[in-house]
């Protein structure tokens, strides 16, 4: 019997992973950042909670890393209720959707990953089951073809995409609250970054901090990356005790340098410059010339170079910008930019 594309986790159960355990806030009190999407879930919370009703659907989006599961989850403990996990690529057939469903109990949180990817004939089944809290099944072929439809027990889908555009209109329409989770700033990550290091046990002084905190991106994701990194550095070089002068090594051995930016994001920018002349380039001519793939370029190195202001979008394509010129030592050039790549 194959296995089910999603896992029950029970709110107060010993058994998910280390790495969860110790570094994943468990209440909304304890997330640091994104104000405005805690303060308007502590209402949405606190409304169900009151009315004894399950939770609306929520929809998150926003850059990769920012914290989309973390909230499931954190919802789901608010709650009180199991959270099942899937994401929208392993459910491949409306069966797989339709035998996850039928196993959820009254006021269970669904958690799809990756939603956008959900294919067109899953999305049909799960219409719905959101609206109206139902599966419906045609039973037999031909003239004799039935309609048959199944109740379910009220609960909550929570999606999350690094792509909303993606999200196809009547399903985002069935999404009771939407939120984007944007970058976090210094103060924030540098919140994160200690009290994750504190969790772990890690000796690390106001310096460490910072610095890992300036590198990390904006992204909590990133910044405890770069923490179990720098950790492990601290612990060969440097008695396991994390200063600001151990944290550069550190970090310049990664070859992420004081905005963050990593071999990847200095390789597109310098392609744009060298190559193409500060651009307009189209990304996938910048993919093609860097051997990676369009995907990646645009959810992953984009957001991030745009949120410092690095590089502009712009009808005929990605264009690097003075500041971006001045971090990499570049003199900025004068005239007119090159004819556009489209493609």
């Amino acid at each position: 019997m194959n296995e089910l594309p999603a896992r029950m986790i029970d709110p107060s159960s010993k058994t998910e992973d280390r790495f969860d355990l110790t570094m994943r806030p468990q209440r909304l009190a304890d997330v640091i950042g994104q104000e405005r999407v805690k303060k308007n879930l502590r209402i949405l919370i606190d409304a169900a909670l009151q009315r004894n009703d399950p939770l609306e659907h929520v929809l998150f989006y926003g850059p990769p890393g920012l914290g989309k599961t973390t909230l499931a989850h954190v919802i789901a403990n608010e709650m009180k209720v199991n959270i099942k996990v899937t994401s929208g690529p392993a459910i491949e057939r409306p069966g797989d959707l339709a035998a996850i469903l039928t196993n959820l109990h009254a006021g269970d949180v669904f958690f799809i990953d990756e939603i956008h990817r959900l294919g067109r004939a899953v999305e049909e089944i799960l219409y719905p089951a959101m609206e109206d809290y139902a599966l419906d099944f045609v039973v037999g072929k031909g003239p004799s073809a039935r309609s048959i439809r199944l109740k379910l027990p009220r609960f909550t889908v929570i999606g999350a995409t690094t792509r909303l555009a993606l999200v196809t209109a009547p399903l985002r329409a069935r999404f009771g609250a939407v939120y984007r989770l944007d970058y976090y700033d210094v103060e924030s990550m540098a919140a994160i970054v200690a009290r994750a290091a504190g969790l772990l046990g890690v000796t690390i002084d106001e310096g460490g901090i910072s610095e890992i905190a300036q590198r990390g991106r904006g992204t909590p994701r990133v910044a405890l990356r770069l923490l179990r990194r720098v950790r492990d550095y601290a612990s060969v070089r440097a008695n396991g005790v994390i200063t600001r002068p151990i944290a550069c090594e550190a970090l310049d051995l990664l070859e992420v340098d004081s905005l963050g930016l990593d071999d990847i994001d200095r390789r597109v920018l310098r392609t744009i410059i060298e190559k193409y002349n500060g651009g307009p380039v189209g990304v996938g001519t910048i993919a093609a010339s860097l051997s990676e793939e369009s995907d990646t370029i645009m959810d992953v190195v984009e957001p991030y170079l745009l949120q410092l202001g690095m590089i502009e979008r712009t009808p005929q394509g990605r264009v690097v910008t003075r500041i971006a010129y001045e971090h990499l030592g570049c003199s900025f050039p004068n005239g007119s930019p090159n004819q556009p790549t489209l493609f």
